[in-house]
């Protein structure tokens, strides 16, 4: 099995020294290139497409919006932010940009290789301290556009919905369903939008939240019944 390529931008000197030695010595992995700005994570994009790429978020330039292109550039990259921003709003705004993954720099190395290897497998990872915090900032965004439309699901997307609830990863919803993982990431696509979700984190939420909310209405309309008389 291959490395997985990575190219890591910061504009710290010895931080992009400590990372690279931390990640040589990670088995499996191997750093292609680094930067210290925001065009750095578009130039590695478009010349190595590495499997991820680990960004702090302040440099300079725009990252968010490096983060955005650089995926339209190289869609099979994976971006994890490394960084010391602690703010939700800077985690939601990453997440919303196309990150895969938000660490804080605060975390041990074994949160960082993890972060990486987590995304490398279609997941989202968020620092665990951290985790909760975030989770409830997408939740209160995907309540609010969730009860804006209602939803319909096609029975094979419903099917995907009830495993992702149950924390499925897509090799585990494509084996179950006996369809690829291609065809499952094709209904996350179609999810993401119904969902108006940004990404795999976001539409468990969303569909989590929409679950939630059938239950409300169907307790609802069972209280508003009338009681039958024996």
């Amino acid at each position: 099995m291959s490395a997985v390529s990575i190219g890591l931008v910061d504009d710290h000197p010895l931080m992009i020294e400590g990372i690279v030695t931390l990640l040589s010595r990670a088995h499996g992995l191997e750093v292609l290139s680094t930067g210290s700005t925001a065009k750095d994570i578009i130039d590695i994009s478009s010349r190595l497409h590495p499997d991820v790429i680990i960004v702090d978020l302040s440099m300079q330039g725009d990252v968010y919006a490096a983060i955005a292109t650089s995926i339209k550039i190289s869609p099979n990259t994976k971006i994890v932010a490394f960084t010391a921003a602690t703010g939700v709003d800077s985690a939601i705004r990453a997440l919303d940009a196309g990150a895969n993954g938000y660490v804080l720099k605060g975390s041990s190395a074994q949160e960082l290789i993890q972060a990486v290897e987590s995304v490398c497998h279609g997941e989202t990872y968020i620092t665990r301290s951290f985790a909760s915090q975030v989770i409830a900032g997408l939740r209160n965004a995907s309540v609010r556009r969730v009860a804006a439309e209602a939803v319909r699901f096609s029975i094979r997307e419903d099917q995907i919905v009830r495993l992702l609830l149950r924390g499925n990863t897509n090799k585990e919803i494509a084996a179950s369903l006996k369809i690829s993982e291609k065809t499952v990431k094709n209904y996350m696509t179609i999810l993401m939008q119904k969902l108006n979700a940004r990404n795999r984190l976001e539409v468990v939420i969303a569909a989590q939240a929409l679950t939630a909310r059938e239950l409300d209405d169907s307790f609802g309309n069972a209280r508003s019944q009338p009681r039958q008389l024996s």
